[in-house]
């Protein structure tokens, strides 16, 4: 069954050329189109059919992408939220992160690579590419995790991997074990440090110099 998406985007002309894009796809489908973070509550509270994915724009009037992808957070946590847009700036990337986004990619993406990110945002939960992944890692907390625990090297060998767009299938090639192997890695790693994302394994990775 195709994993369901919404798209949120005040141009309409972009909002149905996505749609139809994306109904090119083997694994996605569009269920319908809103266009503004008010028009996707008032279908929610409508009844209408509540998706896996919103594809979600930043600039939009009424209520934004920030506000929206906030809302979504606090009220429908499962869905994943991927901001799609014209802007590119630190501003735009950590905030929609701050406010729940599990990915970010700019409007002028390959329609082949859209479909890799929405492969990659269902599958692993996330999806940034690099430009995105540098804006967030040059814009963190200075204030950095600190920890007495012991890391296997295998453990470390798996942080080396975290910074990386490789999936968790691939990253277990590499590691020439199974995928389940590394995800008891991702599993205990974030136990000891407190930690629940793979993004957050990958800013302590980088921090303490295991992704080098």
């Amino acid at each position: 069954m195709k994993k369901t998406i919404v798209i949120v985007d005040d141009h309409i002309l972009i909002a149905k050329a996505l749609e139809g894009i994306i109904g090119n796809f083997s694994e996605f489908e569009v269920i319908y189109v809103c266009e503004s973070g008010k028009d996707l509550i008032q279908k929610f509270e409508e009844g209408n059919t509540i998706p896996e994915i919103i594809l979600m724009d930043v600039s939009m009037p009424i209520m934004d992408g920030f506000e929206t992808a906030a809302w979504v957070t606090k009220n429908h946590p499962e869905i994943k939220v991927m901001a799609l847009s014209m802007q590119g700036d630190d501003n735009s990337v950590i905030k929609m992160i701050k406010n729940g986004a599990k990915g970010y990619l700019l409007k002028n993406t390959h329609p082949k690579d859209l479909e890799i990110a929405l492969t990659r945002l269902n599958t692993d939960g996330f999806y940034y590419p690099e430009w995105a992944s540098k804006i967030i890692f040059s814009n963190l907390n200075k204030n950095d995790i600190e920890t007495t625990v012991k890391i296997s090297e295998r453990e470390k060998e798996f942080l080396k991997y975290t910074v990386t767009e490789l999936s968790y299938k691939e990253i277990a090639d590499r590691m020439c074990c199974s995928p389940r192997t590394v995800e008891s890695y991702r599993d205990q790693l974030c136990e000891k440090l407190d930690l629940k994302t793979r993004v957050g394994l990958a800013v302590f990775a980088i921090k303490n110099g295991f992704a080098n």
